[in-house]
């Protein structure tokens, strides 16, 4: 498959956003995650036990959700992106490592799917819907 220039930088940007996003999170971020959503861009979190709604209310009950964690590394890969004209989709797995405040709690770890859905604005490529899909949970017993 050849790609055209613009098709590469598409590409290169969505990946960044992507990036950016797990950036935001983990640096609890949060004003800066909301700037990578179209104005009326959504976030669905309900796999996970969270809401789904506009990209500020799920942030935010994000931002709550992580209070307790001392910190978070989120790892994306292998996203396969689709692209259509000014919009596009992605597919990309993601493996989360956290850490509870606390000196006697143990790291866990979550894995999923994010199912993404961009469109191009006049400041560059922005999530227009992003669901959250298939997680898992890993805890330490005890």
């Amino acid at each position: 498959m050849t790609l055209s220039l613009e098709q590469i930088s598409d590409r290169l940007e969505i990946q960044e956003l992507i990036s950016r996003y797990s950036h935001a999170i983990d640096t609890r971020s949060f004003d800066d995650a909301v700037a990578l959503f179209t104005s009326d861009g959504t976030l669905d979190y309900t796999a996970t036990g969270g809401p789904a709604g506009d990209r500020k209310s799920v942030l935010d009950y994000i931002a709550g959700a992580m209070s307790p964690l001392k910190m978070s590394q989120h790892q994306v890969a292998t996203s396969a992106i689709t692209l259509a004209g000014d919009t596009a989709t992605a597919r990309s797995i993601c493996h989360v490592s956290m850490e509870p405040q606390g000196e006697d709690s143990p790291v866990f770890f979550s894995g999923l799917l994010y199912l993404d859905t961009f469109a191009r604005a006049p400041e560059g490529w922005r999530f227009s819907d992003r669901r959250v899909a298939e997680p898992w949970f890993s805890r330490p017993a005890g």
